[in-house]
Order: structure tokens, then sequence, then C-alpha cells
């Protein structure tokens, strides 16, 4: 094992979403130490310009790197859509993995009827980054703008009959158009795949952005020899640039034990 090999994963997202993409990392790679960065002060990225969420990423980011991480993950679709360029050209010396390219290829060979759907944030939709990474694929894409979802997801609700009723409204158009796969093209999503394949039904294929994305890094890691592979007792830290006891506390309620010791850190003011 090399020493840069024994470096953590930096793990980079909005808010909680990417918490979903940790876990995924970990189940993939129990031996890998991961510091994850929660930019709930600021978050959700989605209704934002997408150039003040290049920003907020790029300065996220910088963070992480500065701790000394071997790899970089931008466990947030919008994060992903904004700034991935700048990121790999920001840091030729890491790999920067991300959410859409995973999802997209996944999402492509895996369709039965070519109709794929994807739902997303509005800032996701207006980069059109999914439909970018579909255009080389003879499928044809359905877009869904899904404000509410990460709202609900923040608020620790995952269930219910008024979350019931807002996804119904969302997900209608893509049920018309008759999508047989749908990524859940924010990682915030993942946990709202109950109610969301329960109006979709069993013959439409849900793609997880986030099980794709850490498919991802164990791929990108072993090219790159940078897997840690000696049984090491994984260390996992988590930072917040908001509230620390409320990402502790939505973070053991929507992943259980998995979230723990939040600490707090400043990246500049909350516009």
């Amino acid at each position: 094992m090399n020493d840069e090999s024994s470096a953590p994963i930096g793990i980079f997202d909005s808010g909680f979403g990417g918490l979903t993409v940790a876990r995924a990392i970990v189940d993939l790679l129990p031996d890998e130490d991961i510091i994850y960065l929660g930019d709930t002060a600021r978050g959700p990225y989605g209704p934002r310009p997408l150039a003040e969420v290049r920003e907020f990423t790029l300065q996220s980011l910088d963070w992480l790197v500065d701790q000394g991480v071997k790899a970089l993950v931008i466990a947030c679709n919008t994060g992903s859509s904004a700034a991935l360029r700048d990121a790999r050209e920001r840091y030729p010396q890491l790999p920067v993995i991300e959410v859409v390219l995973p999802a997209a290829r996944k999402a492509a060979s895996i369709t039965r009827n070519g109709m794929v759907g994807v739902i997303c944030t509005a800032a996701t939709a207006t980069s059109r980054s999914y439909n970018d990474a579909l255009a080389a694929s003879p499928v044809k894409v359905a877009m869904g703008v899904c404000p509410r979802f990460v709202p609900f997801v923040e608020a620790g609700i995952t269930a219910g009959d008024e979350l019931m009723a807002v996804a119904e409204e969302y997900l209608a158009p893509l049920k018309e158009q008759e999508v047989d796969t749908l990524v859940l093209g924010c990682t915030h999503y993942p946990l709202l795949s109950g109610v969301i394949s329960f109006i979709m039904g069993d013959d439409v294929a849900l793609v997880s952005s986030a099980d794709e994305c850490a498919r991802s890094t164990f791929a990108t890691l072993k090219r790159k020899d940078l897997l840690r592979n000696d049984g090491h007792n994984a260390q996992r830290s988590f930072v917040t640039t908001g509230d620390p006891a409320k990402f502790e506390g939505l973070g053991r309620r929507l992943m259980g034990g998995f979230v723990r010791d939040v600490e707090q850190i400043d990246l500049g003011a909350t516009p």
C-alpha cells in the first residue's frame, strides 16, 4: 500500500443527501477513511443560480483538499452539474468523481423501451447535464423537476399523505411518457425511493445516482492504485457548515447509527 492510498476520501454535498453516497461508499469500501462535508448553511443548492452553486461547490472542495484527501467525490447532482469541469481543472492531482455520468450510463444500459426519466432539482435541469450525458445513447430523456423533495427529506419526512400527493403530481408526466427507467438525479431522492417506486410501479427500474457514484468511486480508486486494503479500522468524519446537532440528529434518523460526532466549520457568509 502506498502513502497516498492511506489518505481519506473527501465527500461533498450541499446537505444531507450525499450521506446516501457516503453510506454506499462505506458499504463497498469498508477500509477507507472518509471526510464528509455538508454545506447545510447554504443548502439546498437546487433553487440557486448555477454560478453561485459553482462558487460554493469549489469553496467546499478547497476545504476538503486542504484536509489532505486522496480523491474528491461530488455527491451532489447540482454541484456536479455546476462545477465538475472546473473542479477537474482546479485539482489535476486528484481524481474527481461525480454522480451524473455513472447514473446516466447505468440508465442507458438497462432501459428496455428507450424512455429514460430523470428527476432532479431545478439547477440540475437547467444545466442539462443529464441530457448531455445521455446524448451519445439512443434513449429519449424525460426530465422532471421536483423542488419539494429535498425540503421533505431535510425535514425528516420520507412518507405520509402530503409527500405522496406531491410525488404523484411530480411523477404523473413521467408516467404519461411511459418511462421504464427513472434516474434519481439528486442524492436525497434514494431516501424517498419507497414512495417513488410505489407511484411509478414495479415495471419502472429506479437508478440511484448514489449507488452508481459509489461504484464509480471504487473503480476509479482501483484504476489509480489508491484502494486501501490493509484491514484498517476506518475513521469517518462528518462536518457541516450549519447546526451540527441538527445534522447529527437527522443523519442518525435517516441513516441509522452511521452519522456521529459532527463538527461545524465556517466557509464564509451565508447569502
